[in-house]
């Protein structure tokens, strides 16, 4: 009998974006980021491909890339259908239905590849940082991966675009940059490495378990030595009396080292070829700037003393170099924070806040503005679960089955009002999609329609798609990324229990595609303003309440629990509906008919509210 070889699988496909500047062709800092990681890993498991419009050119700058990461050029319309949908870079699998996208996810997904690939990759691992959370946090909700992700690399272009302007300034990107350089480092084990210090400085030796200090101070010693999260202070590793006693506010402060503290992880990756194009281009046209940002030149110097960053660095086309800083001549202004109040909008006076939540619905009651629920247009309908695959019910996503049966509920609910309105050809995008309760089921209730997963934690997206593969689905393709990354077409929005400000970043997003939306709110507390988003979202709420007024409703649109008393309660489904009815307002003013309707039954989920939206002119 003849054996069949076993086929190896197929490599992902890494793309990566590349523009034209004046007629010749140019890296964006993306892309130049993800090649610098590839070339630090010193091994790529991927087909690296860069995506322009002038396909098949000879770029002079290729020729300075190690051969395994100097791709074939290719159009973007040679790339999978999902990869143009996103923002780049992005790497898509060799069937084309699973794409990751964003530059932190990238180069987290490179990283734990990578890792996959080659035995013993402790050190390549550790750029993931302590629990291997760095850049985990989506751009949206955390300032840092914002900042990294998306504020520095812009900045830095846009700087690019005129650098002899003198009149320009320290982009407030860098200048928050070197702010976080200045502030005291919080890390895992802190307590113990700040007693260390105290005990250097008091001139007596190291314990013995630790490296003694060097020139080079102790936390650049513990960050190269890379200590123990779990290590404990045995006897012969303990300090001196005095030293154990010694209060934690009393403690010395830990120096950054490396951009997140002590250690070197995939920040310093993401910033290093922004700062060092920043910062050749400063030293040639206005080196006076340097002697402002003193901590980021510390910085940049050090990373370089990291094995493996020079090597890396020269294979991608960068010569690091010493920066010179002259002596500062004047103090420039630190970086100005993101206000509450958006611009060309005149509120209520903040001082006419008065706390708690009945002043603020009697204040909208006078204004005429109350909660108001539109009926459930199928009150009856529920999903055929026993005709249905067992994958497809939602115990699959490993759960008990009282919240299963919720679940289910839930779905019964959002899925009515899709399939109601859900053409054949069309697509469904799933956002926030988790292990994928509502796709799954859509894509196996609307065989003729397209569904799209996204999600930006790939634990649940990995569920997802082994729940979909038991079920044999080829109508649902997965993309792990922000939601704002995807910026393809679609036909209807879908997201259930969006938490805090993940349900307007939906209801915008469906609102650029013209598309209709069903969503249910979460987490009402998290709200909170966003460089995108300021509240109250719509004209009427602004003219009435203050941002602190507004944070009032949203934090008790969360008090809706079955354990609070029914009075209690009453109050936060009353904050809920006015909280989504804002919402509301603000999609209608742009063109769109939307309702607040309750789920049944109500005990389904103490956040049972449901926005439906569509717009009211067609896409052309």
């Amino acid at each position: 009998m003849k054996h069949q070889q076993q086929q190896q699988p197929q490599p992902e496909s890494l793309y990566l974006e590349v523009r034209t500047d004046r007629e010749e062709p140019a890296l964006p800092l993306h892309s130049s980021i993800a090649l610098f990681l590839l070339s630090y890993c010193q091994s790529s498991p991927f087909d690296v491909l860069l995506l322009s419009a002038q396909s098949g050119q000879r770029w002079p700058w290729r020729g300075s890339l190690p051969e395994t990461l100097a791709g074939p050029a290719a159009r973007p319309a040679e790339a999978p259908g999902l990869v143009r949908a996103c923002r780049m870079p992005a790497v898509a699998d060799a069937d084309g239905r699973c794409c990751r996208a964003g530059l932190a996810v990238v180069l987290r997904h490179v990283v734990q590849r990578t890792c996959d690939k080659k035995a013993a990759c402790v050190g390549l691992a550790s750029l993931l940082g302590f629990k291997k959370t760095c850049l985990k946090a989506c751009a949206e909700v955390s300032k840092w991966t914002r900042l990294c992700e998306l504020e520095i690399p812009s900045a830095v272009e846009q700087h690019l675009l005129d650098p002899k302007d003198e009149a320009l300034q320290i982009p407030p990107a860098v200048l928050l940059l070197e702010k976080r350089l200045r502030e005291p480092v919080r890390v895992h084990n802190d307590d113990k490495l700040r007693r260390q210090k105290l005990q250097q400085q008091k001139g007596r030796p190291a314990p013995a378990a630790q490296p003694s200090g060097e020139s080079c101070g102790l936390e650049l010693t513990a960050a190269m030595a890379r200590l123990s999260a779990d290590e404990s202070l045995t006897v012969s590793t303990r300090g001196s009396s005095d030293i154990r006693k010694v209060k934690t506010d009393e403690l010395p402060e830990l120096e950054h080292v490396f951009a997140e503290g002590l250690y070197f992880t995939l920040t310093d990756v993401v910033l290093l070829p922004c700062v060092h194009q920043y910062l050749v281009s400063v030293q040639k046209h206005s080196p006076d700037v340097l002697s402002h940002l003193p901590l980021l030149l510390r910085w940049y110097c050090r990373v370089q003393e990291v094995p493996g960053v020079i090597t890396a660095a020269k294979d991608c086309g960068m010569s690091l170099f010493s920066p010179q800083a002259p002596k500062p001549s004047c103090t420039l202004p630190g970086p100005v924070e993101p206000g509450e109040v958006e611009k060309g909008r005149v509120g209520p006076n903040p001082e006419t806040f008065v706390g708690g939540p009945r002043p603020t619905l009697t204040k909208l009651k006078e204004s005429g503005i109350e909660a108001s629920f539109s009926p459930h247009p199928c009150p009856a309908w529920n999903v055929p679960w026993d005709s249905l695959p067992v994958a497809v019910n939602p115990i699959e996503g490993r759960m008990s089955d009282v919240r299963a049966t919720r679940k289910r509920q839930q779905l019964n609910n959002l899925v009515a009002m899709v399939t109601a309105m859900a053409r054949p050809g069309q697509t469904v995008v799933d956002f926030c999609s988790g292990g994928g309760h509502v796709g799954i089921v859509l894509a196996h209730m609307l065989p003729e329609c397209q569904v799209i997963l996204i999600e930006n934690k790939e634990e649940s997206l990995v569920r997802a798609k082994e729940r979909s593969a038991k079920i044999g689905l080829n109508n649902i393709s997965f993309i792990q990324a922000n939601l704002d990354y995807y910026t393809g077409p679609f036909h209807f929005g879908v997201a259930l229990h969006a938490c805090g400000v993940a349900t307007d970043m939906v209801v915008d997003r469906c609102i650029q595609a013209r598309a209709a939306f069903v969503v249910s709110p979460c987490c009402y507390g998290f709200i909170q303003n966003t460089l995108k988003f300021n509240f109250p979202r719509s004209q009427k709420f602004f003219e009435t309440l203050s941002f602190k007024e507004h944070m009032i409703l949203c934090r008790f649109a969360d008090q809706t629990a079955v354990q609070l008393p029914p009075e209690r309660r009453l109050i936060g489904k009353s904050c809920m509906g006015l909280v989504d009815l804002d919402r509301c307002w603000a999609a209608e003013a742009l063109g769109y008919s939307v309702n607040v309707i309750t789920m049944e039954p109500e005990s389904c989920s103490p956040k049972n509210n449901m926005l439906v939206g569509k717009p009211l002119t067609q896409k052309s």
